[in-house]
């Protein structure tokens, strides 16, 4: 099974938590009304909540005391009527940082997607399809806590647990020392625990992309996987990688469920220190009772927000390997972009040229090496020679999916790193041996290749590559909605809509790399004549391992260790009985 690139474990830039944290807040602050808002109603919440224990306090050592009844149920009336504003003010609050956070995250994707659609080919060659698929989905997912709690548990937990100290220590500074004594020893476990937790989350966020990509990769190749019966070798695979995904959450979660207890611990610690030392303080006359039940609330007060500061930092070291994951497909970038002053490139003749062309794809391995030729406007240039040669890279680099090390490629005379990538690709149409087709009508897929065309020219664009008749054969004809990548349809006809698709482009360049690799010999004769029609008048680059589809070439390139080994007409280049006379009676004595 061909699945090591779905169990490779992706390696992230070491950034620091707060680094990640503030880059991850800063998408709040394009919402600052509703942040403004959210914080107002938490301080009247806060307030509330820190008046609550001095009304117990009231009811208790006066009204209670004092037998003043009347004074005990006017204090009842008023503690009712602020709870009962103080839960209408929470679930205002609560439904402002779930639409807020709902809408940061379409934010985040739609960038992270918008991103991604401007990395070069390398990125993508060297990333399996799940794997990206998990951060565009599941990593932008796991930030919707992080986001909403940030502002509606954070922020007023932070503000109560300072009020509260100093509010028990202008009370009174003794009992507050017996509520805190246990700080210290949260603090050192919280922050061991963080630190085994942030490790195991980081693994844990690396096996779910394995598992994802192993899925992703696996069910579109199910034909593959069911005709080598490899049922078995691929359930032992995702057994193994499930089996991986368990165990990391496993070691995760045991210390992230660490920070509960410990916080538990240390809150039953405070109550036994603080109740010790109070009643001492009653029996002594100091205090009342009802300072000590108002302090038993403080702690209470206290040490709650302090233990959904810990879930919510748990939560936070849980998903912050996400925000990491995504921010590293951020600051990815592009290996091709446009220059800083950059030009249109006008509409093109098709004059190509390339002068001096060296390029690799990696530093040990030159693919071309000073590589120069010139295609006149309208000429058709043939691509062959070995799988490997660089009869691709070529279409690539004129295109500019690739930037070259070293020369020049030039169209109608200008450089292509001084002119737009969107520019240059506009009036170019590329037609690969992946005949993608998306969801959608056939239509939609035809019109792909010039959004703003028209029916009339989608029907004209289908008829000249000989689309048309079996489109018209099916029940909707160009309305017809086809499944993923096209299910239902045969290869040749899966091939004639991406014909359409390219002609209706109408581009000045034309690349065909070995686009009738997958078409059987009826339908290339059917779709033969619509090359032609489509060549005619551009200048085209055809990659073919069929020498007779290429037999009327104005001129051969046979590519070959880095360079041009031969070039010509295919009367000539047989003439010469080289290396393309070599290939062509190879091909065609197998033929025979």
């Amino acid at each position: 099974m061909a699945v090591n690139a779905t169990r490779d474990d992706e390696n992230l830039s070491t950034v620091s938590k707060k680094t990640t944290l503030l880059r991850l807040f800063r998408y709040l602050l394009a919402y600052k009304k509703s942040i403004v808002v959210v914080l107002v109603i938490m301080l009247f919440c806060v307030a509330i909540t820190l008046i609550n224990p001095l009304i117990i306090e009231r009811a208790v050592d006066v009204y209670i005391r004092n037998k003043n009844k009347e004074g005990l149920i006017r204090l009842c009336i008023i503690a009712i009527v602020l709870n009962a504003f103080l839960v209408i003010l929470v679930k205002l609050r609560m439904y402002i940082m779930a639409k807020l956070s709902n809408d940061v995250l379409v934010t985040i994707r739609q960038e992270l997607y918008t991103h991604i659609q401007t990395l070069s080919f390398h990125f993508f060659d060297s990333r399996p399809t799940g794997k990206i698929l998990a951060r565009i989905m599941g990593d932008v997912n796991s930030l919707k806590d992080v986001l909403s709690n940030s502002v509606t548990t954070l922020i007023p937990d932070l503000i109560t647990v300072c009020s509260v100290v100093v509010i028990m220590f202008i009370k009174n500074y003794r009992l507050a020392f017996a509520a805190l004594i246990s700080l210290p020893v949260m603090a050192v476990g919280v922050l061991f625990v963080q630190t085994k937790a942030h490790k195991g989350w980081q693994v844990f966020r690396k096996k779910c992309s394995n598992l994802n990509a192993f899925i992703h990769e696996n069910i579109s190749g199910m034909k593959i996987v069911q005709s080598f019966s490899a049922e078995q070798e691929a359930q032992e695979e995702f057994d193994e990688l499930l089996k991986e995904h368990r165990d990391s959450f496993i070691d995760a979660v045991k210390y992230a469920d660490a920070f509960g207890p410990v916080v538990d611990i240390c809150w039953g610690v405070a109550s036994l220190s603080l109740f010790y030392f109070g009643v001492k303080m009653v029996q002594n006359g100091e205090i009342y009772v009802g300072t000590i039940m108002a302090f038993a609330t403080y702690i209470s007060m206290f040490w709650h927000p302090l233990l959904n500061l810990s879930n919510f930092y748990n939560q936070l070291i849980t998903n912050i390997t996400g925000a990491e994951r995504i921010f590293e497909i951020l600051d990815t970038k592009p290996d091709v972009t446009d220059a800083q002053k950059v030009i249109e490139l006008p509409n093109v003749q098709g004059d190509v040229q390339f002068e001096h062309v060296s390029f690799s794809y990696d530093e040990d391995t030159k693919v071309l090496e000073d590589v120069s030729f010139h295609v006149k406007p309208g000429e058709t240039i043939a691509l062959v020679g070995p799988t490997g040669a660089g009869k691709t890279t070529i279409i690539n680099l004129i295109s500019r999916f690739y930037d070259i090390q070293k020369g020049t490629i030039k169209v109608d005379g200008y450089d292509l790193t001084k002119v737009s990538i969107e520019s240059l690709r506009e009036q170019m149409g590329v037609m690969t041996q992946d005949n993608f087709l998306f969801t959608g009508t056939i239509k939609d897929n035809i019109r792909y290749g010039k959004l703003d065309a028209t029916d009339e020219e989608i029907i004209a664009a289908a008829k000249a590559v000989n689309a048309h008749d079996f489109i018209m054969k099916l029940e909707k004809g160009y309305d017809t909605e086809l499944k993923e990548r096209g299910a239902g349809l045969s290869i040749g006809q899966k091939q004639l809509l991406a014909f359409a698709r390219t002609m209706v482009s109408s581009p000045k360049i034309l690349i065909l790399d070995e686009a009738t690799s997958s078409i059987d010999t009826q339908t290339e004769l059917l779709v033969q004549q619509g090359i032609e029609a489509l060549l005619k008048g551009r200048t085209s680059f055809v990659i073919a391992h069929r020498l007779s589809t290429i037999q009327k070439a104005d001129r051969i390139f046979v590519i070959d260790h880095g360079g041009i080994m031969e070039q010509g007409t295919a009367a000539e280049l047989i003439e010469k009985r080289g290396i393309y006379y070599n290939l062509y009676m190879a091909q065609f004595k197998n033929i025979a």
